[in-house]
């Protein structure tokens, strides 16, 4: 219906324009042709065509009402889904800068693996296949299950293990139920930044603890990681992406929280289903 108009709308336009012209037209004709000197014009109308009149400006004043109405609605409309759009491909944009950087890094690694340790090089192939392919095809999806981004989160840990030559504490706890949906690829910058600014710039005693639960209609992720407080880092463009992309997908419905005590740094992120 509205491609229709849009197509026809000069054609429109004129039919509503001489619509409007005709009667007055026709009334103009009937007061200048009546007898009758000038200061003085007597109009004899039919009843019947004056209440015909008055019911055609009615039903053609229905018609303009009518129009504009149409018109304000599908612009509405059109505001609406230009905005989704805008936000779907922010959206899109920032999804697909989540983790580039620790793929460079650990191609890096597997190109000095190769040649030293074929076996530990095709483990971590493996690996960094299947993080590739969840982040490029499930990433693209509007939800996946909870246990599906826990996975993920659990690969993520296990190359780290592999790739790292000292000896670090990573542990990761899972208490969550079933049917739990989310939004895919938040959770890993957290864990991301843990590695990031914790274990890379420790010697020893390196650890991140990290911890996914559910409780009710909420989702719980947690890390902590202890770093050096004499080394001065920067938060980067991985906060700031998370945070835009939680207003973006889960407004209202999110609390993403930081603290920092004793040189340990403690993220914890909590979602409500949506």
């Amino acid at each position: 219906m509205t491609y229709w108009i849009q197509k026809n709308k000069n054609s429109l336009i004129i039919i509503g324009v001489v619509s409007i012209l005709i009667p007055l037209l026709y009334v103009s004709y009937k007061v200048f042709t009546a007898e009758g000197n000038s200061a003085s014009i007597s109009l004899e109308f039919n009843p019947i065509l004056g209440y015909a009149l008055i019911a055609y400006y009615i039903l053609l004043i229905g018609l303009i009402i009518g129009y504009f109405i149409h018109w304000l609605i599908s612009n509405i409309k059109l505001i609406i889904n230009l905005k989704k759009e805008k936000a779907k491909t922010e959206l899109m944009h920032l999804q697909s800068q989540v983790n580039p950087h620790f793929f460079f890094n650990m191609l890096n690694n597997l190109y000095g693996l190769v040649g030293t340790d074929p076996k530990k090089a095709q483990a971590l192939i493996l690996k960094l296949s299947n993080m590739m392919r969840y982040s490029i095809y499930e990433g693209e999806n509007e939800f996946v299950t909870l246990n599906e981004e826990a996975d993920y989160l659990i690969n993520y840990i296990e190359l780290h293990k592999i790739r790292y030559h000292k000896k670090i504490d990573v542990t990761f706890e899972s208490n969550i139920q079933e049917n739990y949906k989310v939004k895919p690829l938040l959770f890993i910058i957290l864990l991301e930044n843990a590695f990031k600014h914790g274990v890379e710039n420790l010697i020893d005693n390196a650890y991140i603890h990290a911890k996914i639960s559910t409780e009710g209609n909420d989702i719980h992720f947690e890390v902590e990681n202890n770093f050096d407080s004499e080394i001065k880092g920067t938060s980067g463009i991985g906060i700031e992406n998370l945070k835009r992309r939680l207003e973006l997908v889960y407004p209202n419905k999110h609390k993403l929280s930081f603290s920092i005590s004793n040189n340990v740094y403690h993220a914890q992120l909590i979602l409500k289903q949506l």
